[in-house]
């Protein structure tokens, strides 16, 4: 043994058989874990809640955080839950941020599944920056596909219009690519996820 090896001792412990099997092993993520991490990822501010009330209290934390007086909103639902909370509407769709459900929650991509069932025909590109999502645990779904299929068992009797995905979150990066041309559906995303399983 040299009087270097000596003095700088280099570990050649060789890692156990068990170890590297350990390693070897993909790591399978739940549907909700997949879909949150991606979502995060992604650029999405997520906010979970046990209850719609917990919901409420969110709701008032992110305008006061972000000094938003009002959301607009295009659903009876919504609207009712801002009344609850004593949160003004408006249906300024673009001057204030944008409150709504989704269809689906795509947990392989991250993206959210909207439809005229919350935007009626307008594009996404028309409507605020800033988004607010109310959504819950029972609307993940693993991909596209079974969110299509999700929408049409839901909606037997009319299937929705207009459906679309928010896949981008945060500020939007500028794209020259001339197929994206006046595309834009990147949001300022806050996710508030209720569990309801």
């Amino acid at each position: 043994m040299s009087l270097f090896s000596k003095f700088f001792k280099t570990s050649n412990i060789k890692k156990s058989f068990k170890d590297e099997k350990i390693n070897e092993q993909p790591v399978v993520l739940s549907l909700d874990d997949l879909f949150v991490t991606t979502f995060i990822n992604k650029g999405g501010k997520f906010l979970y809640c046990v209850s719609e009330v917990e919901a409420l209290e969110t709701l008032k934390r992110i305008l006061i955080e972000n000094s938003w007086q009002a959301v607009s909103c295009n659903n009876n639902f919504i609207d009712r839950f801002c009344t609850t909370a004593n949160i003004k509407t408006s249906n300024s769709f673009t001057q204030q941020p944008f409150f709504t459900t989704c269809e689906h929650l795509v947990a392989n991509s991250g993206n959210i599944m909207l439809s005229s069932n919350q935007i009626s025909e307008m594009r996404l590109t028309d409507l605020n920056a800033n988004f607010i999502v109310l959504a819950s645990t029972s609307q993940i779904v693993k991909n596209m596909g079974e969110g299509l299929t999700g929408i049409k068992t839901n909606c037997k009797n009319k299937i929705p219009t207009n459906i679309c995905v928010i896949r981008n979150y945060g500020v939007q990066k500028k794209n020259d690519h001339f197929l994206d041309y006046g595309i834009s559906n990147s949001k300022n995303l806050y996710l508030i996820l209720v569990e309801d399983l």
